[in-house]
């Protein structure tokens, strides 16, 4: 039985922009990372305001097996079975977070033969989104620290600040820690 990530890379993919056009997103509209990666720009939502609506078949709650198969698999299964049986049908999923990709769960990709590729790129960096809320976040921490260190101008109260430095990845060694210590200079 082949892994997910062997069926993965056995897959033969095919350009964005194709698949783009299968579903009727104008080149226009689509923002290219690479030949296999893409968003959406919200201005196909003004040019299709006029059309019927489709249908929304949301995915939510369900408990995955021990594996992983959860919501990501079911949701893209769902949609490969409308598309096989003659439906118009696309699946939307969000950005994967990096906590779970490294343990068993595996990342946000689906698994098995229900799962969308490129998947190691999906699952590690995608558009690069994911990183630049977690850059922009503790750039915005580390402004309110020195700030704070530099005399403290707006008199934030330190002992009050709740904002939280993130990262998108569990790792246990970072889930205690405590900033503040060791005095002005290394607080």
């Amino acid at each position: 039985m082949l892994s997910d990530i062997e069926i993965a890379q056995k897959n033969v993919m095919e350009p964005i922009s194709k698949i783009a056009d299968k579903v009727g997103i104008l080149p226009e509209e689509l923002e290219q990372y690479g030949h296999y990666k893409a968003k959406i720009s919200l201005d196909v939502l003004k040019r299709l305001e006029n059309k019927p609506n489709g249908k929304l078949v949301l995915v939510t709650a369900i408990t995955p097996t021990p594996a992983g198969e959860g919501k990501s698999t079911t949701s893209i299964g769902l949609a490969q079975a409308l598309n096989r049986v003659g439906k118009k049908a696309v699946v939307a999923l969000r950005e994967p977070s990096l906590g779970p990709v490294f343990g068993i769960k595996g990342g946000a990709a689906g698994g098995g033969y229900a799962q969308v590729v490129p998947m190691d790129d999906i699952n590690l960096h995608f558009t690069g989104d994911m990183h630049a809320i977690t850059a922009a976040n503790n750039l915005l921490s580390a402004m309110i620290d020195n700030h704070i260190h530099h005399g403290n101008e707006l008199r934030l109260d330190a002992r009050q600040i709740t904002w939280r430095r993130v990262m998108d990845m569990n790792d246990r060694a970072l889930r205690n820690v405590v900033v503040g210590l060791g005095g002005k200079v290394c607080g």
